[in-house]
Protein backbone atom coordinates (compact mmCIF):
# COMPACT_ATOMS: atom_id res chain seq x y z
CA UNK A 1 0.00 0.00 0.00
CA UNK A 2 1.63 3.73 -0.69
CA UNK A 3 2.97 5.27 2.12
CA UNK A 4 1.05 8.13 1.38
CA UNK A 5 -2.64 6.29 1.51
CA UNK A 6 -1.22 5.00 5.30
CA UNK A 7 -0.75 8.35 6.35
CA UNK A 8 -3.65 10.16 5.48
CA UNK A 9 -5.51 6.84 7.02
CA UNK A 10 -3.41 6.91 10.09
CA UNK A 11 -4.15 11.04 10.43
CA UNK A 12 -7.97 11.00 9.50
CA UNK A 13 -8.68 7.79 12.63
CA UNK A 14 -6.30 10.32 14.96
CA UNK A 15 -8.16 13.61 14.08
CA UNK A 16 -11.10 12.27 14.17
CA UNK A 17 -10.82 11.18 17.44
CA UNK A 18 -9.55 14.38 18.81
CA UNK A 19 -12.74 15.43 16.96
CA UNK A 20 -14.74 13.12 19.13
CA UNK A 21 -13.20 14.71 22.26
CA UNK A 22 -14.05 18.29 21.45
CA UNK A 23 -17.59 17.56 20.57
CA UNK A 24 -18.30 15.82 23.63
CA UNK A 25 -19.02 18.75 25.99
CA UNK A 26 -20.97 20.75 23.94
CA UNK A 27 -23.42 17.53 23.30
CA UNK A 28 -23.70 16.43 26.64
CA UNK A 29 -23.59 19.83 28.19
CA UNK A 30 -27.63 20.05 28.12
CA UNK A 31 -27.58 17.29 30.95
CA UNK A 32 -24.20 17.97 32.90
CA UNK A 33 -25.11 21.66 33.42
CA UNK A 34 -28.29 21.17 34.55
CA UNK A 35 -27.09 18.72 37.29
CA UNK A 36 -24.78 21.14 37.89
CA UNK A 37 -26.72 24.13 38.16
CA UNK A 38 -25.06 25.97 35.40
CA UNK A 39 -26.48 27.99 32.83
CA UNK A 40 -26.81 26.87 29.63
CA UNK A 41 -24.67 29.10 27.64
CA UNK A 42 -22.00 28.78 29.58
CA UNK A 43 -20.59 26.44 27.38
CA UNK A 44 -19.31 29.26 25.42
CA UNK A 45 -17.03 29.34 28.30
CA UNK A 46 -15.71 26.03 27.77
CA UNK A 47 -15.56 26.26 23.97
CA UNK A 48 -13.31 29.14 24.16
CA UNK A 49 -11.07 27.25 27.05
CA UNK A 50 -10.43 25.04 24.65
CA UNK A 51 -9.30 27.17 22.20
CA UNK A 52 -6.85 28.59 24.73
CA UNK A 53 -5.42 25.22 25.07
CA UNK A 54 -5.29 25.14 21.40
CA UNK A 55 -3.45 28.04 20.85
CA UNK A 56 -0.93 27.66 23.46
CA UNK A 57 0.39 24.33 21.55
CA UNK A 58 0.04 26.27 18.16
CA UNK A 59 2.23 29.19 19.52
CA UNK A 60 4.43 27.96 21.86
CA UNK A 61 4.34 24.20 21.30
CA UNK A 62 5.35 24.04 17.27
CA UNK A 63 8.74 23.02 17.62
CA UNK A 64 7.47 20.12 19.88
CA UNK A 65 5.62 18.97 17.71
CA UNK A 66 8.34 18.80 15.27
CA UNK A 67 10.83 17.43 17.59
CA UNK A 68 7.56 14.13 18.66
CA UNK A 69 7.16 13.40 14.66
CA UNK A 70 3.13 14.94 13.83
CA UNK A 71 1.60 11.35 14.16
CA UNK A 72 3.28 10.97 18.02
CA UNK A 73 2.10 14.23 18.75
CA UNK A 74 -1.02 13.58 18.22
CA UNK A 75 -1.18 10.50 20.05
CA UNK A 76 0.29 12.00 22.93
CA UNK A 77 -2.20 14.70 22.74
CA UNK A 78 -5.09 11.74 23.01
CA UNK A 79 -3.99 10.25 25.80
CA UNK A 80 -3.46 13.42 27.71
CA UNK A 81 -7.27 14.59 26.59
CA UNK A 82 -8.19 11.04 27.75
CA UNK A 83 -7.14 11.57 30.94
CA UNK A 84 -8.47 15.09 31.68
CA UNK A 85 -11.76 13.46 31.35
CA UNK A 86 -12.09 12.80 34.97
CA UNK A 87 -12.00 16.73 35.42
CA UNK A 88 -15.77 17.08 34.29
CA UNK A 89 -16.72 14.90 37.19
CA UNK A 90 -16.09 17.97 39.69
CA UNK A 91 -19.16 20.28 40.31
CA UNK A 92 -16.96 23.49 39.26
CA UNK A 93 -16.85 25.46 36.14
CA UNK A 94 -13.19 26.37 37.13
CA UNK A 95 -12.13 22.63 36.83
CA UNK A 96 -14.48 22.34 33.74
CA UNK A 97 -12.45 25.34 32.24
CA UNK A 98 -9.09 23.41 33.18
CA UNK A 99 -10.21 20.37 31.68
CA UNK A 100 -11.43 21.73 28.49
CA UNK A 101 -7.77 23.77 28.53
CA UNK A 102 -6.02 20.14 28.46
CA UNK A 103 -8.30 18.82 26.02
CA UNK A 104 -7.40 22.02 23.39
CA UNK A 105 -3.89 21.52 23.53
CA UNK A 106 -4.63 17.92 21.68
CA UNK A 107 -7.15 19.97 19.07
CA UNK A 108 -4.39 22.81 18.58
CA UNK A 109 -1.48 19.65 17.40
CA UNK A 110 -3.87 18.27 15.05
CA UNK A 111 -3.25 20.77 12.10
CA UNK A 112 -0.14 21.55 12.04
CA UNK A 113 0.91 17.98 12.84
CA UNK A 114 -0.84 16.19 9.91
CA UNK A 115 -0.57 18.95 7.75
CA UNK A 116 3.19 18.34 8.20
CA UNK A 117 2.83 14.82 7.58
CA UNK A 118 0.71 14.97 4.57
CA UNK A 119 2.18 17.90 2.52
CA UNK A 120 5.53 15.04 2.42
CA UNK A 121 3.72 12.52 1.19
CA UNK A 122 0.85 13.79 -1.17
CA UNK A 123 0.98 14.01 -4.87
CA UNK A 124 0.37 17.22 -5.80
CA UNK A 125 -2.40 16.81 -7.98
CA UNK A 126 -4.63 15.36 -5.16
CA UNK A 127 -3.16 17.87 -2.41
CA UNK A 128 -6.77 19.37 -1.82
CA UNK A 129 -8.16 16.07 -1.84
CA UNK A 130 -6.44 14.57 0.76
CA UNK A 131 -6.18 17.92 2.57
CA UNK A 132 -10.08 17.80 3.05
CA UNK A 133 -9.76 14.42 3.68
CA UNK A 134 -7.79 14.75 6.51
CA UNK A 135 -10.27 18.10 7.71
CA UNK A 136 -13.10 15.58 7.13
CA UNK A 137 -12.25 13.91 10.43
CA UNK A 138 -13.26 16.56 12.38
CA UNK A 139 -16.62 16.27 10.96
CA UNK A 140 -16.54 13.20 10.96
CA UNK A 141 -15.84 12.70 15.20
CA UNK A 142 -18.98 14.91 15.22
CA UNK A 143 -21.12 12.81 13.40
CA UNK A 144 -19.75 9.65 16.30
CA UNK A 145 -20.41 12.24 18.69
CA UNK A 146 -23.90 13.48 17.83
CA UNK A 147 -25.22 9.56 17.50
CA UNK A 148 -23.55 8.14 20.29
CA UNK A 149 -23.50 10.54 23.26
CA UNK A 150 -27.05 11.20 23.34
CA UNK A 151 -28.19 7.23 23.95
CA UNK A 152 -25.47 7.17 26.21
CA UNK A 153 -26.41 10.07 28.26
CA UNK A 154 -30.37 9.24 28.14
CA UNK A 155 -29.15 5.28 28.84
CA UNK A 156 -26.47 5.56 31.17
CA UNK A 157 -25.58 8.89 32.36
CA UNK A 158 -22.87 11.63 31.01
CA UNK A 159 -20.51 10.17 33.34
CA UNK A 160 -20.56 7.40 31.45
CA UNK A 161 -20.33 9.19 28.47
CA UNK A 162 -17.16 10.27 29.27
CA UNK A 163 -15.51 6.77 29.87
CA UNK A 164 -16.49 5.69 26.74
CA UNK A 165 -14.93 8.63 24.77
CA UNK A 166 -11.71 7.82 27.03
CA UNK A 167 -11.87 4.43 26.24
CA UNK A 168 -12.12 5.61 22.43
CA UNK A 169 -9.18 7.67 22.68
CA UNK A 170 -6.53 4.75 24.06
CA UNK A 171 -8.37 2.73 21.40
CA UNK A 172 -7.68 4.99 18.39
CA UNK A 173 -4.05 5.32 19.81
CA UNK A 174 -3.12 1.72 19.55
CA UNK A 175 -4.69 1.07 16.21
CA UNK A 176 -2.54 3.42 14.81
CA UNK A 177 1.05 2.58 16.89
CA UNK A 178 1.98 0.05 14.59
CA UNK A 179 2.11 2.67 11.47
CA UNK A 180 4.33 5.38 13.43
CA UNK A 181 7.73 4.67 12.92
CA UNK A 182 6.56 4.36 8.81
CA UNK A 183 5.02 7.76 8.61
CA UNK A 184 7.08 10.16 10.87
CA UNK A 185 10.31 11.10 9.99
CA UNK A 186 13.47 9.03 11.88
CA UNK A 187 14.58 10.50 15.08
CA UNK A 188 18.15 12.37 13.77
CA UNK A 189 16.07 14.27 11.05
CA UNK A 190 13.40 15.74 13.42
CA UNK A 191 14.44 19.56 14.61
CA UNK A 192 16.61 20.11 17.54
CA UNK A 193 18.12 17.97 20.11
CA UNK A 194 15.48 17.91 23.08
CA UNK A 195 12.33 16.46 23.12
CA UNK A 196 10.41 19.56 24.47
CA UNK A 197 11.26 22.96 24.27
CA UNK A 198 9.43 26.50 24.99
CA UNK A 199 11.09 29.39 23.41
CA UNK A 200 9.95 32.74 22.61
CA UNK A 201 10.96 32.45 18.89
CA UNK A 202 7.92 29.59 18.83
CA UNK A 203 5.94 31.92 19.61
CA UNK A 204 5.78 34.40 17.01
CA UNK A 205 7.04 32.02 14.06
CA UNK A 206 3.74 30.90 13.19
CA UNK A 207 2.46 34.44 12.76
CA UNK A 208 5.63 35.63 12.16
CA UNK A 209 5.59 32.98 8.64
CA UNK A 210 2.60 34.04 7.31
CA UNK A 211 4.29 37.14 5.79
CA UNK A 212 6.59 35.06 3.58
CA UNK A 213 4.04 34.86 0.57
CA UNK A 214 1.95 37.67 -0.66
CA UNK A 215 -1.28 35.99 -0.60
CA UNK A 216 -0.92 33.65 2.94
CA UNK A 217 -2.40 36.61 5.20
CA UNK A 218 -4.91 36.81 2.82
CA UNK A 219 -6.36 33.29 2.75
CA UNK A 220 -5.20 33.07 6.24
CA UNK A 221 -7.61 35.25 7.04
CA UNK A 222 -10.85 33.93 5.29
CA UNK A 223 -10.37 30.85 7.16
CA UNK A 224 -10.29 32.90 10.31
CA UNK A 225 -13.54 34.90 9.34
CA UNK A 226 -15.55 31.53 7.99
CA UNK A 227 -14.03 30.30 11.80
CA UNK A 228 -16.68 32.11 13.02
CA UNK A 229 -20.10 30.75 12.25
CA UNK A 230 -18.77 27.53 11.87
CA UNK A 231 -17.76 27.95 15.98
CA UNK A 232 -21.35 28.58 16.78
CA UNK A 233 -23.30 26.00 15.15
CA UNK A 234 -20.92 23.50 16.69
CA UNK A 235 -20.79 25.02 19.94
CA UNK A 236 -24.39 26.28 20.16
CA UNK A 237 -26.68 24.18 17.83
CA UNK A 238 -27.41 21.43 20.40
CA UNK A 239 -28.06 24.07 23.51
CA UNK A 240 -29.99 25.63 20.87
CA UNK A 241 -32.13 22.82 19.58
CA UNK A 242 -32.96 21.63 23.29
CA UNK A 243 -33.34 25.07 25.61
CA UNK A 244 -34.93 27.99 22.85
CA UNK A 245 -36.80 25.54 20.21
CA UNK A 246 -37.37 22.43 22.55
CA UNK A 247 -36.37 19.87 20.75
CA UNK A 248 -35.50 16.63 22.96
CA UNK A 249 -31.68 15.98 23.06
CA UNK A 250 -31.98 12.73 20.79
CA UNK A 251 -33.71 14.49 18.09
CA UNK A 252 -31.05 17.68 18.44
CA UNK A 253 -27.76 15.02 19.07
CA UNK A 254 -29.19 13.44 15.23
CA UNK A 255 -29.67 17.26 13.37
CA UNK A 256 -25.88 17.79 14.66
CA UNK A 257 -25.02 14.40 13.54
CA UNK A 258 -26.48 15.17 10.06
CA UNK A 259 -24.93 18.51 10.12
CA UNK A 260 -21.72 17.07 10.81
CA UNK A 261 -22.25 14.11 8.49
CA UNK A 262 -22.62 16.13 5.29
CA UNK A 263 -19.45 18.25 6.27
CA UNK A 264 -17.43 15.20 5.68
CA UNK A 265 -19.03 14.59 1.93
CA UNK A 266 -18.64 18.52 1.64
CA UNK A 267 -15.13 19.02 2.79
CA UNK A 268 -14.42 16.39 0.10
CA UNK A 269 -16.47 17.03 -2.43
CA UNK A 270 -15.33 21.04 -1.95
CA UNK A 271 -11.87 19.47 -2.31
CA UNK A 272 -12.44 17.69 -5.68
CA UNK A 273 -14.36 21.05 -6.70
CA UNK A 274 -11.33 22.99 -5.95
CA UNK A 275 -8.88 20.51 -8.00
CA UNK A 276 -10.92 19.69 -10.90
CA UNK A 277 -13.94 22.14 -11.21
CA UNK A 278 -13.04 25.72 -10.49
CA UNK A 279 -10.34 27.24 -8.51
CA UNK A 280 -9.69 27.23 -4.79
CA UNK A 281 -10.85 30.81 -4.06
CA UNK A 282 -13.70 30.35 -6.18
CA UNK A 283 -14.43 27.87 -4.57
CA UNK A 284 -14.23 29.59 -1.05
CA UNK A 285 -15.96 32.41 -2.12
CA UNK A 286 -19.56 29.47 -2.76
CA UNK A 287 -18.65 28.23 0.92
CA UNK A 288 -19.03 31.75 2.02
CA UNK A 289 -22.08 32.71 0.55
CA UNK A 290 -23.56 29.59 1.86
CA UNK A 291 -22.18 29.88 5.12
CA UNK A 292 -23.89 33.45 5.60
CA UNK A 293 -27.32 32.37 4.32
CA UNK A 294 -28.09 28.93 6.24
CA UNK A 295 -26.12 30.20 9.48
CA UNK A 296 -28.87 33.68 9.22
CA UNK A 297 -31.67 30.88 8.46
CA UNK A 298 -31.01 28.96 11.45
CA UNK A 299 -31.19 31.66 13.68
CA UNK A 300 -34.94 32.41 11.59
CA UNK A 301 -35.46 28.89 13.29
CA UNK A 302 -39.20 28.50 14.44
CA UNK A 303 -40.56 25.63 17.10
CA UNK A 304 -43.28 24.47 14.75
CA UNK A 305 -40.92 23.40 12.04
CA UNK A 306 -41.44 20.36 11.37
CA UNK A 307 -37.87 17.92 12.48
CA UNK A 308 -37.13 17.54 9.10
CA UNK A 309 -36.79 20.79 8.11
CA UNK A 310 -33.92 20.80 11.12
CA UNK A 311 -32.19 18.03 9.64
CA UNK A 312 -32.40 19.95 5.90
CA UNK A 313 -30.91 23.15 7.09
CA UNK A 314 -28.16 21.18 9.07
CA UNK A 315 -27.76 19.41 5.90
CA UNK A 316 -26.82 22.64 3.97
CA UNK A 317 -25.32 24.36 6.72
CA UNK A 318 -22.68 21.02 6.36
CA UNK A 319 -21.71 21.83 3.23
CA UNK A 320 -20.96 25.16 3.87
CA UNK A 321 -20.40 26.08 7.12
CA UNK A 322 -18.04 23.21 7.77
CA UNK A 323 -17.40 22.31 4.57
CA UNK A 324 -14.15 24.75 3.85
CA UNK A 325 -11.31 23.66 5.52
CA UNK A 326 -9.97 21.11 3.71
CA UNK A 327 -9.37 23.38 0.94
CA UNK A 328 -8.57 26.43 2.43
CA UNK A 329 -5.57 24.60 4.78
CA UNK A 330 -4.81 23.33 1.55
CA UNK A 331 -4.05 26.76 -0.09
CA UNK A 332 -2.06 27.53 2.46
CA UNK A 333 0.44 24.78 2.38
CA UNK A 334 0.31 25.36 -1.50
CA UNK A 335 0.97 29.02 -0.97
CA UNK A 336 3.68 28.40 1.56
CA UNK A 337 7.52 27.71 1.56
CA UNK A 338 8.15 24.29 1.55
CA UNK A 339 10.29 24.67 4.59
CA UNK A 340 7.68 26.40 7.03
CA UNK A 341 4.80 24.37 5.79
CA UNK A 342 4.13 23.36 9.23
CA UNK A 343 5.06 26.92 10.62
CA UNK A 344 2.40 28.43 8.18
CA UNK A 345 -0.40 25.68 8.64
CA UNK A 346 0.05 26.74 12.51
CA UNK A 347 -0.39 30.13 11.81
CA UNK A 348 -3.14 30.35 9.73
CA UNK A 349 -4.63 27.66 12.13
CA UNK A 350 -4.14 30.88 15.27
CA UNK A 351 -6.19 32.73 13.72
CA UNK A 352 -8.91 29.95 12.68
CA UNK A 353 -8.68 28.98 16.68
CA UNK A 354 -8.91 32.65 17.71
CA UNK A 355 -12.15 33.19 16.19
CA UNK A 356 -12.96 29.34 17.93
CA UNK A 357 -12.22 30.92 20.80
CA UNK A 358 -13.66 34.76 20.87
CA UNK A 359 -17.07 33.57 18.83
CA UNK A 360 -18.20 31.59 21.40
CA UNK A 361 -17.68 33.84 24.54
CA UNK A 362 -19.11 37.16 21.98
CA UNK A 363 -21.90 35.03 20.63
CA UNK A 364 -22.42 33.73 24.67
CA UNK A 365 -22.52 37.60 25.52
CA UNK A 366 -24.74 38.79 22.90
CA UNK A 367 -27.28 36.17 24.38
CA UNK A 368 -26.74 37.51 27.83
CA UNK A 369 -27.50 40.94 26.71
CA UNK A 370 -30.76 40.38 24.67
CA UNK A 371 -31.87 36.85 25.75
CA UNK A 372 -32.17 36.16 21.83
CA UNK A 373 -30.23 33.14 20.40
CA UNK A 374 -31.43 34.66 16.62
CA UNK A 375 -29.42 38.29 17.29
CA UNK A 376 -26.71 35.84 18.20
CA UNK A 377 -26.67 33.84 14.84
CA UNK A 378 -27.11 37.10 12.37
CA UNK A 379 -24.33 38.33 13.41
CA UNK A 380 -21.75 35.44 13.62
CA UNK A 381 -23.66 34.65 9.35
CA UNK A 382 -22.47 38.43 8.55
CA UNK A 383 -18.74 37.42 8.79
CA UNK A 384 -18.75 35.00 5.89
CA UNK A 385 -20.14 37.74 4.02
CA UNK A 386 -16.57 39.53 4.73
CA UNK A 387 -15.02 37.17 3.04
CA UNK A 388 -15.49 37.58 -0.61
CA UNK A 389 -14.35 41.22 -0.95
CA UNK A 390 -10.57 39.17 0.22
CA UNK A 391 -11.11 36.60 -2.16
CA UNK A 392 -11.67 38.70 -4.75
CA UNK A 393 -8.35 38.73 -7.07
CA UNK A 394 -6.42 36.22 -5.21
CA UNK A 395 -5.13 33.93 -8.10
CA UNK A 396 -3.00 31.68 -8.08
CA UNK A 397 -0.38 33.59 -9.75
CA UNK A 398 0.42 35.62 -6.31
CA UNK A 399 1.27 32.80 -3.93
CA UNK A 400 5.21 32.96 -4.93
CA UNK A 401 6.92 32.60 -1.60
CA UNK A 402 9.40 35.43 -0.78
CA UNK A 403 12.72 34.96 -1.03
Amino acid sequence: MPTWIIAITVIVVLQTTSAYLGRLVPIAAPEFMREFGWDGSWVGYLSAANVIGALFILTAGIGTIKRLGGVLALQAGLVIGAASLVLYLVPSLAVALIASIIIGLNNGAANPAGSEVLQRFTPPAHRNFVFSIKQAGVPLGGVVAGLTIPPLVNSLGWRWALVVAAIGSIVAVALTLPFRSRIDPPPDQRVGARLVSFRLSDIVLPLRSLSRAPTLWRISWVGCLLAIPQACWVTFAVIYLVVVLGLSLSVAGLVFAVMQATSVIGRMALGWIADHAASSTTTLAIASGGSALSTIAFGLADPAWPVWAFIALAAVAGFSVSGWNGVQIAEVARRSPPELIGECAAGAVILVFMSNMLAPVAFTAIVALTNRYDYAFFAAGAFSIVCLPLLYGMGPGNDKPAS
